[in-house]
């Protein structure tokens, strides 16, 4: 069992830069996958961008490329999701999720054992 807790949230303007962090706890953090997904106004829970348990593979969704970097520290059990060039439409409420079963890159939310409660960002144009 892990417990995820996600925070760095906040309101911005457009352009603007968040960095999102998980802190994990329970088991060792390096055994999982991890995620990120978000969950906007009246929209249903996407893939954000995902990395595998020694940061070797990472995966964005198309929408995020070049701007989003997932990163983790193992020895901090923490997970990192570092946003730059942020647009209004991101607007959403951020999970990181954690993964025992999938050994590299989990694009899926039905993939992900654990969920944080969430944290909100919030975009101004």
């Amino acid at each position: 069992q892990v417990q995820l807790v996600e925070s760095g949230g906040g309101l911005v303007q457009a352009g603007d830069s968040l960095r999102l962090s998980c802190a994990a706890s329970g088991r060792t953090f390096g055994s999982y996958t991890m995620g990120w997904f978000r969950q906007g106004p009246g929209k249903e829970r996407e893939f954000v961008a995902g990395i595998s348990r020694s940061s070797a593979r990472t995966s964005y969704t198309d929408s995020v490329k070049g701007r989003f970097t997932i990163s983790r520290d193992n020895a901090k059990n923490t997970l990192y999701l570092q946003m730059n060039s942020l647009r209004a439409e991101e607007t959403a409420v951020y999970y990181c999720a954690a993964s025992l079963t999938i050994s590299v890159v989990a694009l899926r939310a039905n993939e992900y054992d654990y969920w944080g409660q969430g944290t909100q960002v919030t975009v101004s144009s």
